[in-house]
């Protein structure tokens, strides 16, 4: 019988190799279609250069030299039998992807300063959790790299202001960081909540696929129009101009207090790295962004 702890090792530590080394299709697409539809040469340069990137990053080198902090998604099923083998198997998988693949170990004491030099040490890498029904476990990795999550912000605003006043808050952001973040840009937002729910909601959009369409019309007209707005800033691939400021935005809320609207605003750069797996009880993997294991 197959070890269940080696089984989601090795499926974390693919799940970082493709994450790191070839975007998911949907992000692929949405670049190729930027550089076929911009106009401005220095941006067409830019998203040129990315799409390079992307063909050398094939090869197996990590497509940004920012690996990022290691962050997991798990939706763990209430009847999956090996849940308490899950949490370990990913700190392990994370060393060890550290060290073959190779990442660059971004886990640094915030006291000391001192690199843990595997991308490993107190609550990183941070893992959420998800109970739901079922017998099978899906993984999520999101390496979340440093510039753009310099940028994320949180908003506590007076419910007053209304939606107007959120889109206000996420373009003013997008004003202030310009093209510090990697542009093209994926913004995710969470509304409501508290201001922990909000940027957590709003990090959680970041795993959307570009092309679906919130269930909710007029969340879903929201995006659209936070998407519009932005690509009209002008601030372009990189900052330099053009088209293309965002390849997406998304959108997700939780009811709030009466008197409180808080807004979480997670910003993404071009290299949305996301690779996600699903384990079932018989410890089959079946590999959903990246099919095949590729």
């Amino acid at each position: 019988m197959k070890d269940p702890s080696q089984v989601i090792h090795d499926c974390a530590v693919r799940l970082l190799k493709m994450a790191v080394t070839k975007l998911p299709k949907d992000v692929e697409a949405a670049l190729r279609a930027a550089e076929k539809s911009e106009d401005d040469p220095t941006a067409k340069t830019q998203l040129s250069a990315i799409l390079s990137n992307l063909e050398l990053a094939a090869t197996g080198v990590p497509m940004c030299q920012d690996t990022g902090v290691i962050i997991y998604y798990v939706k763990v099923g209430d009847k999956f039998p090996y849940s308490g083998m899950i949490q370990d198997a990913l700190v392990k998988a994370t060393r060890r992807a550290t060290e073959e693949i190779p990442l660059r170990p971004n886990a640094v004491h915030p006291f000391t300063g001192v690199n843990s030099g595997d991308n490993t040490g107190e609550k990183i890498p941070w893992v959420n959790w998800e109970i739901v029904p079922g017998d099978s476990v899906e993984i999520t990795v999101f390496p979340k790299g440093g510039g753009s999550e310099n940028v994320s912000i949180v908003g506590m605003l007076k419910p007053g202001v209304g939606l107007s006043g959120v889109k206000k808050l996420i373009v003013d952001n997008a004003m202030k960081y310009m093209g510090e973040a990697c542009s093209p840009n994926i913004i995710g937002v969470g509304i409501g909540g508290g201001a922990d729910i909000a940027i957590k909601i709003a990090k959680q959009q970041l795993l959307r696929p570009l092309d679906d369409t919130h269930p909710e019309p007029a969340v879903a007209k929201m995006e659209k129009e936070l998407m519009e707005a932005l690509n009209m800033t002008g601030i372009g691939p990189m900052g330099l101009g053009g088209k293309t400021t965002v390849l997406g935005v998304k959108i997700g809320y939780a009811m709030r207090h009466p008197a409180s609207l808080p807004v979480g605003v997670a910003v993404q750069c071009w290299a949305a790295r996301r690779s996600t797996a699903v384990i079932s009880k018989d410890l089959k993997i079946e590999y959903l962004t990246h099919p095949g294991g590729k």
